[in-house]
């Protein structure tokens, strides 16, 4: 299944939140989609590596770094993992590195830039908590789409 999320929001648009961060395209696999997981990290990579180290299924792995640019809290190794493991992709509101070596991977990944400093290893987080970034709110469980043209996601269910 080809996934094109204009003409996903053009059916659908009321069900989604739509991310307006303009992140870039890392991995090999330009478009994929998937149900959510959450990690809220801040430029500590232990707990995302726990996280992928664990059966994909298929899932997506939505990780907020605050924005952080200063550290990658992923780079090849870890991706490659998440690769094994059946992940379709992971969303970073971080940094990357080794991006020659991600775009090489059959695996989803955006981000907002890289560098090629390592994060810490602490072991600092949270997991499986809803996060926003780019008004739009990532719920675990939620389904996410994601190609050239951006990032949809399901919205959670809103009550009375």
């Amino acid at each position: 299944m080809t996934i094109v999320t204009a003409d996903l929001y053009d059916e659908r648009g009321e069900q989604f939140d739509s991310c307006d961060l303009q992140l870039r395209q890392y991995g090999g696999r330009r478009a994929f989609s998937g149900r959510i997981v959450t990690v809220r990290c801040h430029e500590d990579n232990v707990l995302l590596k726990s996280v992928l180290a664990e059966p994909g299924e298929g899932r997506v792995l939505v990780v907020d770094g605050g924005a952080s640019l200063r550290c990658a809290v992923m780079g090849d190794v870890i991706a490659g993992m998440a690769v094994t493991n059946g992940w379709a992709g992971v969303v970073i509101n971080g940094a990357v590195r080794d991006v020659v070596a991600l775009g090489e991977l059959d695996l989803g990944i955006k981000a907002l830039g890289s560098n090629p400093r390592k994060s810490r290893k602490q072991g600092a987080g949270e997991r499986d908590v809803p996060v926003t970034f780019g008004n739009a709110v990532f719920s675990p469980g939620a389904e996410l789409f994601s190609d050239d043209d951006g990032i949809l996601v399901t919205r959670a269910q809103r009550t009375a």
